[in-house]
């Protein structure tokens, strides 16, 4: 799939290895289970995003750490792939990947996660390659790289690069990375301190001055804020197989199609992406099947 013009972005935060699998049911204490299939690809927020980026006919970068382990020649060859690029936050380290095991149940889409994420990798902002932002587009930032996020929204915010943010959960230290933020792209599942409802969210984030907010909602319609207008957005239903990784390919299709549409078609048509990728099982499949 191809764009009439390439853009280019840089995705920053987390780089996984996932192993998935296609199962009747996620364990139970002392269960033993056979799944009907598995797949193995890079993974992490800004990682899936990237690949969707690139697969829409751009340039992606992934900002993050990836290391020298045997292990990472598996995210390295998958990202190849997709012709996504690594921008090595610690390329030195011999320490083993973060890696994500993933039970998708058949039945339902649904997924159950466990991971380690970036918790013990988070690197200072003094291993952000020189540069870094030459002939960027767009700049995504997930929040699992905080302070190499914080320092390179402040950047992209210098020289007039728009800044987007994967919200999937509130973490510590993005109150550092909004008051840069052009694009606030949430999930559910983002509540700021002290906010319990979708309305406190939608508030304190506008408190920062940003002009576009949006919070999914899965398979329910996406609620909006853009400059001071309100609105839903309806996803198109599917027959669901396989909901991981479908708000990180939002993310990438959105960074995708803000830059040449408005912030509301740009979401419509990113919801039809992520509403297309959850037919397939795995997070590269529904790419594979064009």
């Amino acid at each position: 799939m191809t764009n009439d013009k390439s853009f280019y972005g840089l995705f920053v935060g987390l780089v996984t290895l996932d192993l998935i699998y296609l199962a009747d049911s996620a364990l139970r204490n002392n269960q033993k289970i056979v799944a009907a299939d598995y797949t193995v690809a890079a993974g992490g927020p800004a990682t899936n995003a990237a690949v969707t980026f690139g697969y829409l006919g751009n340039q992606a970068k992934v900002l993050g750490v990836v290391g020298s382990h045997p292990m990472t020649q598996l995210i390295r060859q998958d990202l190849a792939n997709y012709k996504v690029a690594i921008a090595d936050l610690d390329s030195s380290t011999i320490t083993a990947p973060p890696v994500s095991s993933v039970i998708v149940t058949k039945a339902t889409g649904e997924r159950a996660v466990v991971s380690i994420n970036a918790v013990k990798t988070q690197i200072s902002d003094a291993s952000i390659p020189t540069n870094i932002l030459q002939n960027v587009d767009i700049v995504l930032i997930d929040g699992h790289q905080m302070t190499v996020g914080s320092a390179l929204a402040q950047m992209a915010k210098a020289q007039h690069i728009p800044v987007a943010i994967d919200g999937g959960s509130w973490k510590s230290g993005f109150e550092q990375v909004l008051p840069f933020v052009d694009y606030a792209v949430c999930s559910a599942n983002f509540y700021p301190p002290n906010c319990h409802t979708r309305e406190e969210v939608f508030a304190y984030l506008q408190a920062f001055g940003i002009p576009h907010i949006a919070i999914t909602h899965g398979e329910k319609p996406i609620q909006y804020l853009s400059c001071g207008k309100t609105g839903v957005i309806a996803v198109p239903p599917v027959q669901t197989v396989d909901t991981l990784g479908a708000g990180d390919i939002f993310h990438g299709a959105f960074c995708n199609y803000i830059l040449k549409e408005s912030f509301n078609d740009a979401l419509a048509q990113a919801a039809n992406i992520a509403a297309d990728s959850c037919q397939f099982f795995g997070t590269r499949r529904w790419m594979d099947s064009e």
